[in-house]
């Protein structure tokens, strides 16, 4: 008996038909959903700078180029011009304040001594002239006055005399007023000759102040004058080495010229240049640090010059406890400026890394270590060893911190 067979719904060749269909349809899912699109370079690990993010310290600072300098200069311009005739020192040498370095002559300056001597002596004369005739007169005035008293005294008597022998009528009416007129007389010449004495001595006196002020002023013109004789001998204003001096033998100096300068060795200062950009944020009182021959030093702003040459000004720094033993004028030494305080901060190595991202994105490394991807971040304040990190990334992550130059447009770098 034939018994009839029932129509299979699923054949071995439909499930491998629509097993393949499905896998290759996830398969297909996977490439456009799950899988990494980005694209990548492979690069060599030896050849990259890995760092580390850390927490800790930080404050600004900007690289500046400093020169040493002597703490204080002293530059030789001549008061007075005339011709070298005597060089009491060289250059190089070292000198104490008031050592003389050259002599000049000045002829004019001579006869100019002797005029005004003259002139000194003349009026000394008239000084002592004038009170010899203030006191000669004096004393005829005086004379004068005594005379005049007398006789007013004596015409008083003859008053008084007339007087009573008028009240008696022994006398004219006549007689009594030609004794009283000559009595009122006497007393009117001698207040005329005393007001005449008062107002003489006045005159004299004003006449003999005037007169003792020009010689006084004479006199200052001649010390003056002397003076600048004396300074016909160029000195040392300061102890220390002259390390210039442009004078010879015959030469004529003229007035103001400068002849060279002095220094005072016994301490430095550094004259350093900044760039324009931190004008606004330097000022007196700011530190900054250096090395020297294995120890670090530190120095203070003292001095901002606010002109800026070729974008940059100059700062004039002192040393805060030592100078550097055996350090010299001339000497470049490279200072770390501190522009803000110390504070914590989460910060990253500077590197080549920022010429490219401009510090907007940085290469971090997966956990693994094997691959690095792109990541946004944000830079605040710098100095010369760190970037300080405001967002992106955390203490301890790893991040290429070289050159970005050779990875183009990638973002995801395959580490090998």
């Amino acid at each position: 008996m034939d018994r009839k067979l029932e129509k299979k719904n699923w054949t071995i060749k439909k499930v491998v038909y629509y097993t393949g269909g499905a896998i290759f349809v996830l398969f297909v899912l996977y490439i456009f959903v799950f899988s990494d699109s980005s694209s990548r370079l492979n690069v060599d690990s030896e050849r990259i700078t890995i760092s580390t993010v850390k927490f800790g310290p930080f404050n600004e600072n900007t690289p500046i180029t400093g020169t040493v300098q002597p703490i204080e200069t002293y530059y030789l311009d001549v008061t007075e011009g005339g011709r070298v005739m005597e060089k009491f020192v060289q250059e190089g040498a070292y000198l104490e304040e008031g050592d003389p370095i050259i002599r000049l002559d000045n002829a004019q300056l001579r006869l100019s001594i002797i005029y005004n001597e003259a002139n000194v002596f003349q009026q000394i004369n008239n000084l002592r002239s004038t009170r010899l005739s203030f006191e000669q007169n004096k004393l005829s005035l005086k004379k004068q006055l005594l005379d005049l008293k007398f006789e007013v005294a004596e015409e008083h008597r003859n008053f008084n005399t007339d007087k009573n022998l008028f009240d008696k009528n022994l006398i004219s009416a006549n007689q009594f007023a030609s004794s009283k007129d000559r009595y009122h007389l006497a007393i009117q010449k001698f207040e005329l000759t005393e007001e005449s004495y008062k107002q003489d001595s006045i005159f004299r006196s004003i006449q003999i102040g005037q007169l003792e002020k020009s010689v006084g002023t004479l006199e200052e013109n001649l010390n003056a004058t002397k003076q600048q004789l004396d300074n016909l001998t160029v000195k040392a204003p300061i102890t220390g080495q002259l390390t210039s001096l442009k004078a010879e033998i015959g030469e004529s100096i003229a007035s103001g010229q400068n002849l060279g300068q002095i220094d005072n060795i016994d301490s430095f200062k550094v004259r350093a240049q900044v760039d324009e950009h931190y004008i606004a944020r330097v000022n007196p009182g700011q530190t900054g640090t250096f090395t020297f021959a294995g120890k670090e030093f530190s120095l203070i702003i003292k001095t901002v010059f606010p002109e800026v040459r070729n974008g940059r000004f100059e700062v004039d720094m002192h040393f805060v406890d030592e100078v550097p033993a055996g350090i010299r004028r001339g000497q470049t030494v490279h200072i770390k400026l501190s522009l803000s305080e110390l504070r914590d901060a989460l910060m990253v190595d500077r590197g080549g890394f920022y010429q490219t991202t401009g510090g907007q994105w940085i290469f971090v490394l997966d956990e693994s270590g094997e691959f690095a991807t792109r990541r946004k971040i944000s830079l605040g304040q710098q100095n010369t060893q760190y970037y300080e990190v405001l967002s992106g990334l955390k203490e301890g992550e790893k991040v290429i911190t070289s050159t970005y130059d050779n990875f183009g447009d990638n973002e995801k770098l395959i580490l090998k």
